[in-house]
């Protein structure tokens, strides 16, 4: 069976999404979120930069700072508090958690296994022999470029579980 040559309109209706920036040619385009996307990011540096600089200017008098506002100074002196209190909290919030998860896992997971290993290979063995019945040889199936199903052959919904209760391996 030859594979399906595949149309434009195939690549359209599998995408979730498109974004031209991406996609070759769009010159005008990429140019222009370019330039957007910098000057953007140069809205973000130049505050922190200058606020930076007038700090330190006139913390330290490294240099001439660019404004020199009292309130200021204590504004960025009260926000770094207040940062690195958040960030004291997120990180023994972030341990604490970790800790007490792998502690958890050493102690109930990897103790007690989670499901019965002589039933599930009882049930693997079931399963490969059904699909081996209803789809052909497991070889066949994997060694194929394409595999059609045919109606018929689709399983139902609770065909897998009616068999596993056939056979007395269903574990719940």
């Amino acid at each position: 069976m030859a594979p399906k040559k595949k149309t434009k309109n195939d690549d359209e209706t599998q995408m979730a999404f498109t974004d031209h920036y991406f996609e070759k040619g769009h010159w005008l385009l990429k140019i222009w979120q370019t330039i957007v996307a910098l000057l953007g990011w140069l809205g973000v540096f130049i505050p922190l930069v200058v606020t930076g600089l007038s700090y330190f200017g006139v913390k330290y008098h490294f240099f001439k700072p660019l404004w020199i506002y009292r309130e200021g100074i204590f504004e960025v002196q009260f926000i770094s508090v207040i940062l690195l209190f958040s960030f004291v909290m997120v990180l023994v919030f972030s341990v604490s958690m970790a800790l007490i998860q792998n502690r958890k896992r050493d102690r109930l997971v990897e103790q007690w296994p989670t499901f019965n290993p002589i039933n599930q290979k009882k049930r693997s063995t079931e399963l490969n022999q059904f699909m081996d019945q209803r789809f052909g040889p497991a070889e066949k199936r994997q060694n194929v470029r394409n595999y059609q199903v045919e109606p018929e052959q689709n399983i139902e919904t609770h065909e897998i579980k009616q068999l596993f209760d056939q056979h007395h391996i269903d574990e719940l």
